[in-house]
């Protein structure tokens, strides 16, 4: 009769280990269920890049001086440019501008020392391609008029998910007007003068 009870008694300590262990797993499922998704149905959703994101360089070529400043600021001299110098006016004028965009870092300082502007960061991501040398982008491509988003009748744009406003789940049907998440510097200068003087 001992030996019986000791089973029963054992049996029924595995059987609340059991249920323990169970418990805690659907805890941790549940605990997931209350969280914004992070997944993004990428074709026909797209999240729309920050403000100083830093995508393909866009180029104006009737801008270009061919001064040869964005090939001298560059980390890795990646820009190519030929001109010819133009005697009448003494002046170089461009003949052929390309970027390849495959070796290309966008750290952005050929768009930040050009002294024309005639190069400026867009927030085309987008570069995949099947042969690396189509990645090299002539005057002709880098001249194409940016890509965005918000006017791809045929994509979602989605706000990244930290620049959601507190407690908002979902990101598909947010106002342009509404605040994302955290602190405004304003604010959180306030916030540090009050605890310095308390």
């Amino acid at each position: 009769m001992l030996k019986f009870l000791n089973q029963v008694t054992e049996y029924t300590k595995e059987t609340f280990q059991a249920a323990k262990y169970i418990g805690q797993g659907l805890s941790v499922t549940f605990d997931h269920m209350r969280r914004r998704p992070i997944t993004v149905q990428y074709p026909y959703e797209k999240l729309i890049p920050s403000e100083r994101f830093r995508g393909r360089i866009h180029f104006e070529f009737d801008k270009c001086i061919a001064c040869e400043v964005c090939v001298r600021v560059c980390p890795i001299n990646l820009p190519v440019v030929d001109w010819i110098s133009n005697k009448e006016t003494k002046k170089n004028q461009l003949k052929h501008y390309s970027i390849d965009f495959g070796v290309c870092i966008f750290c952005g300082n050929c768009v930040e020392y050009c002294p024309t502007n005639c190069l400026s960061m867009t927030e085309e991501y987008e570069l995949a391609a099947y042969d690396r040398h189509e990645l090299n982008y002539d005057s002709v491509a880098l001249g194409r008029l940016p890509y965005k988003v918000t006017n791809d009748p045929m994509v979602t744009p989605l706000r990244e998910f930290a620049y959601l406003p507190a407690g908002v789940m979902e990101a598909h049907d947010l106002p342009e007007t509404a605040r994302r998440a955290g602190l405004r510097p304003e604010s959180i200068i306030e916030q540090k003068s009050k605890n310095n003087e308390g």
